[in-house]
């Protein structure tokens, strides 16, 4: 069959994909080689699409209070609610919370409704959560959400500089990109500024492990030596205000608050200042902190005072977190925007897209923020709540709070593909919606490029797209102007209105695409002006009142500082191979094989102190929520600020919700929360047994912790508890619902328990039971399940069949083990090496940190010998 050009729906890469059914359900997945973004590479997740298709378990049809409904049915009963809700308690008392998952066409239509026919700027997106604050500083600095510059500028740039950004997992195809361009031009250099030693540094000139927080006082002694040494650009400054005020809060900030040696700082400020073509690369470890929006304005100072802005090579450069976050903002997603960057609160802006929009109660003021929409619900102000494609009763901060604040909703609507998440559960109304290969519109990706979307599977039972559940909701609701047959209708309004806007003198104006041939549409950044190739602002012109770029006076701060009773900060964030709350890439074997569950990194230190080993668990509270994970010891962390991931929910391990740490605490200016600084406790989790479990289908353990993740033919569970049962056989046939092991080794004295589960003679369960964590050939005991191979209960392969290990390159499903019997046996001295004889990191390149950091050890352990 003939493949489909559609783009990659995980991160802000905005990556082509080319999807090719095979017409037996399946669907081949290759990077589309004339995409820009990405010319044809992949990372392992975007690899992986194929296997996360399946339509076992999702919502199929509407459900109205956990009974199957009609279309008509829910849709009647969402448009009523709301009606009713509006009727009695205004506008402001409901609430639409939506995702950088959906497509720009979606977000408009939400944004439509919400803002011009509702007339409440209630709509919020979990886009809050990731960029925020950049999309504040932007705002301050240029009088507009403008990210300046194009990914082809970190491979023109003769300085990368990538500051709380993990790019090699979190961005892995720029981060190929951007390595590729090194090895062709090995004077390129990168600079990583990560309180964390992240698989980004692995190719990095100059890692500074700054102070979690410090991030404005580095920038800020930038700025300072770049006035002092006459590294300023007098001319561009001519087209900047308030370099004066930014300079005398600069001058406040120290060397000690950054918490670096002084040569390493003084070897990053003066291969900042003496370089022009530098592009400075940030993501959530500068948005994600009360004091984000500083620091992005900390950095864009940098930029504009030495005007290396807009032009090749050069440029500040947020990178969004989600494959939609850019489309969302050019939209008017945000509580505080209006469509097509326009301002809300003004009123001449406002009257014009009412105008457009032919809208009869257009919002007048800012809606309420991510944080403070919950808070709203909580109290009882917002009334009638719809959620689309998000997961916020864990993904918000506070997540107990929030989930509890749900669940008292008088009115609770969600669209989602999963009946089951921890918000869906929630849910009063149920409305299934269409997915990745289901649903076509367009999506912006981190340099503004617009590219489509494509179906090329039918959505499966009664799914439908969002902007039709939107546009019928408005119709029932009695509006106007929601008459749309097609995305393509939707995103030609769009276009028309970017142009109204354009008049205005917005920076977004895409009104040149209307009337473009939807199906054929090829990926195109704005602004289309070929004279700016693509980039913004090296002319001096900026979007605020007077034309001239602001530079803000940033009076750098710290995180507050932690307590005797929680005396660690932690530090959260994303791992390689996983999505969100993983109900995608969950789906697929291989990416639960690299990090299969929740994990504490700590610092060998921290772990000495607190008597936790490697692998047992760790629990970790505030008072705000408790969390068990699994133990991580590893220097790549800084004493007292240990990381976790944020990845699992209440349906993979419910102890390992790691947002129920995270306090409410956001940005004053962006609304952004501080999700990389909550302080808490830390103490051994009092385990007594551990356990690893396999079984052909779902099963729900009854135990203190557990955590799942798929498998080849099935799915793998970790397993602990604080008292053990007293008869293992009848717990474990109650967990799988089995009649009596089929074979079994005990050891009562030592607490080992082993039991294998066959049917037909095949093993569809087994359970491995210690009194320390388990030690086994998991990567072994994986392939088992549907075989008749009962050796498994030895834990291990057989002595002719080695053990691969735990998984590094998940493409190509390379061990550890084996990686490191290639080096030590066959003496593989580069990761190209490695590549040649194995096929690692040779895929999609995502793995390549890891194996240079593999050789790197293993030439020191050499070098020790």
């Amino acid at each position: 069959m003939t493949g489909v050009s559609t783009t990659c729906p995980y991160c802000g890469v905005g990556c082509g994909v080319i999807a090719t059914p095979d017409g037996r359900g399946g669907v081949q997945i290759k990077g589309d080689p004339d995409h820009p973004a990405n010319r044809g590479r992949l990372c392992v997740k975007g690899a992986a699409l194929g296997e996360t298709l399946s339509t076992e378990g999702r919502l199929l049809s509407p459900m109205i209070r956990g009974q199957q409904a009609t279309w008509d049915s829910a849709l009647d009963e969402v448009a009523a609610r709301f009606s009713q809700t509006i009727a009695a308690h205004g506008p402001d008392s409901v609430a639409l919370y939506v995702s950088g998952q959906l497509l720009t066409e979606d977000y408009y239509v939400a944004n439509k409704l919400m803002k011009g026919f509702i007339g409440s700027a209630n709509i919020d997106t979990n886009s809050r959560l990731c960029m925020a604050s950049s999309v504040a500083g932007h705002r301050r600095a240029f009088g507009s959400d403008t990210v300046p510059g194009q990914y082809e500028d970190l491979e023109l740039a003769d300085l990368v500089v990538l500051v709380g950004s993990n790019l090699a997992w979190c961005h892995p195809v720029l981060h190929q990109r951007l390595m590729a361009a090194k090895a062709v031009r090995p004077a390129l250099k990168i600079v990583v500024i990560d309180p964390r030693r992240t698989a980004t540094c692995e190719g990095a000139d100059l890692h500074l492990a700054l102070a979690p927080g410090a991030d404005a006082h580095l920038f800020n002694l930038l700025l300072c030596q770049l006035a002092d040494q006459g590294h300023l650009n007098p001319d561009f400054l001519h087209h900047v205000t308030g370099l004066d005020a930014a300079l005398a809060s600069a001058r406040i900030s120290t060397p000690a608050a950054t918490g670096l040696p002084p040569a390493d700082l003084a070897a990053f400020l003066t291969l900042w200042a003496s370089t022009e073509r530098v592009v400075t690369v940030y993501s959530q470890g500068i948005n994600q902190s009360d004091s984000g929006t500083d620091k992005v304005n900390a950095i864009l100072n940098c930029h504009l005072a030495t005007g290396r802005i807009g032009r090749p090579g050069m440029g500040p450069f947020s990178i969004t977190g989600q494959p939609n976050a850019m489309g969302g903002r050019e939209v008017g997603g945000l509580a505080n925007m209006l469509a097509c960057h326009l301002d809300l609160e003004n009123p001449t802006h406002r009257d014009a897209v009412q105008g457009f929009w032919a809208a009869p109660a257009m919002a007048t003021q800012p809606g309420l923020k991510a944080v403070d929409m919950f808070r709203a619900v909580e109290d009882g102000r917002i009334r009638a709540l719809w959620v689309l494609h998000t997961n916020p009763a864990v993904t918000m901060p506070d997540a107990d709070r929030v989930a509890r604040a749900i669940a008292a909703c008088d009115f609770v609507a969600v669209s989602d593909l999963w009946p089951n998440t921890d918000t869906a559960r929630l849910a009063h109304v149920l409305l299934p919606a269409a997915g990745w290969g289901e649903k076509n519109g367009t999506v912006t990706n981190s340099e503004r490029m617009i590219s489509r979307q494509r179906g090329f599977a039918p959505p499966p039972g009664q799914a439908r797209a969002d902007w039709w559940q939107l546009a019928q909701v408005a119709q029932r609701m009695g509006f106007a102007g929601f008459d749309w047959d097609s995305p393509a209708q939707i995103f030609d309004e769009y276009a028309r209105l970017s142009g109204v806007a354009g008049t205005l003198g917005s920076d977004f104006d895409i009104s040149g695409l209307v009337g473009t041939a939807y199906e054929a549409f090829a990926p195109v950044v704005w602004p289309q002006a070929a004279k700016r190739g693509g980039r913004f602002f090296a002319d001096g012109r900026f979007h605020t009142p007077d034309g001239r770029a602001r530079m803000m006076p940033v009076t750098a701060s710290l995180p507050a500082a932690v307590t005797k009773a929680l005396p660690f900060r932690l530090n959260t964030g994303r791992v390689r191979d996983q999505w969100h709350t993983m109900t995608r890439t969950g789906m697929a074997p291989r990416l639960t094989q690299h990090l299969g569950e929740p994990y504490l990194e700590l610092h060998p230190a921290d772990a000495a102190g607190l008597g936790l080993a490697p692998a047992s668990l760790a629990e970790v509270s505030n008072s705000h929520g408790r969390c068990i994970l699994r133990v991580m010891i590893s220097d790549k962390v800084q004493p007292g600020h240990p990381f976790a991931p944020m990845h699992w929910t209440g349906e993979t391990a419910p102890t390992g919700r790691i947002d129920a740490l995270v306090p409410g605490l956001t940005d004053p200016v962006s609304g952004q929360p501080a999700s990389k600084s909550a302080t808490v406790a830390i103490r051994p989790f009092a385990a007594g047994w551990y356990g690893f479990a396999l079984s052909h289908r779902d099963v729900t353990p009854a135990c203190d912790y557990w955590a799942e993740g798929r498998t080849a033919g099935g799915i793998q569970l970790e397993l602990a508890g604080q008292v053990a049962p007293e008869d293992w056989p009848a717990w474990a046939s109650a967990l799988f619902d089995l009649p009596s092991p089929s074979a079994m080794v005990s050891d009562p004295a030592q607490g080992v328990h082993r039991m294998a589960f066959t049917s037909h003679g095949k093993l569809v369960a087994a359970l491995f039971i210690a009194r320390t964590p388990v030690l086994l050939s998991r990567a072994h005991l994986t392939t088992a399940l549907g075989t008749t191979d009962l050796s498994v209960l030895a834990g291990r392969p057989a002595a002719d069949r080695p053990d691969p290990g735990p998984t590094v390159c998940a493409c190509l499903n390379v061990g550890l083990n084996t990686i490191l019997r290639a080096i030590t046996g066959d003496g593989l001295m580069s990761v190209d090496a490695i590549g040649a004889a194995l096929g690692a990191g040779t895929n999609c390149g995502s793995c390549r940190p890891e194996l240079a950091a593999l050789l790197s050890r293993h030439s020191h352990r050499e070098a020790a010998e």
